[in-house]
């Protein structure tokens, strides 16, 4: 074996392992930054410390502080990380419903199963945590404002007709939003009520349909 064979087997070898490492510590990342989101759905933001996430994460204290060197780069991290779950599962919802004309029934359910995922609960912990902490607000505040555009957008795809009135899109945007949204954090404090959900919901389809443009 020549010495130039030998060399490009060490790094060859040397870029096997280099690749193994990375993938490795980006595992290692995920699991903190799941572990983060479980942490924030179940004991709340205030509880959600660096020592309790690691033994959520099943790491160490150590560990973890070489991945992300504070509680608050874990957070913008999980931060990141669930505005893209929200969106994936958003998009995967409406790329579910009926190719030919979708309703605005379906609309409502896809966004309402979208709010009502565990996932949501952890959204909710942040925005308002982020009432009274400045650094979390300045990490939350674009990744909302980003969430809200792509959804904006995407409802445009959707129901193509009403992007001829866009102020009444984004009326009509803007009221499911803050219906949904709330219907689905009242989940979090009172029992639910499926009777008064449904009657909201139809509630709401009426509304929808008279902000609808006119054909």
């Amino acid at each position: 074996m020549n010495l130039k064979t030998s060399t490009e087997k060490v790094k060859a070898q040397s870029g096997r392992e280099t690749g193994r490492q990375a993938q490795k510590s980006a595992s290692t990342r995920k699991i903190i930054v799941e572990a983060a989101l479980s942490c924030l759905i179940r004991y709340g933001y205030a509880n959600t410390t660096t020592p309790v996430i690691a033994r959520e994460a099943g790491v160490s204290r150590g560990a973890m502080m070489h991945h992300f060197s504070n509680r608050l780069t874990v957070i913008q991290a999980a931060i990141e990380y669930l505005h893209e779950k929200r969106l994936k599962a958003f998009r995967r919802a409406v790329a579910n419903l009926p190719k030919d004309q979708p309703q605005l029934h379906d609309g409502l359910k896809a966004y309402w199963k979208h709010v009502t995922h565990p996932l949501y609960v952890a959204f909710h912990e942040l925005t308002v945590a982020a009432r009274t902490d400045r650094d979390l607000a300045r990490i939350l505040g674009p990744a909302q404002e980003a969430f809200y555009d792509e959804w904006y957008r995407m409802a445009g795809e959707l129901f193509p007709d009403w992007q001829k009135d866009p102020a009444s899109l984004e009326l009509a945007m803007d009221l499911v939003n803050t219906t949904l949204e709330g219907m689905a954090i009242r989940r979090l404090s009172l029992p639910e009520n499926p009777g008064a959900e449904a009657r909201l919901f139809k509630y709401l389809e009426a509304c929808l349909a008279a902000l609808k443009p006119a054909d």
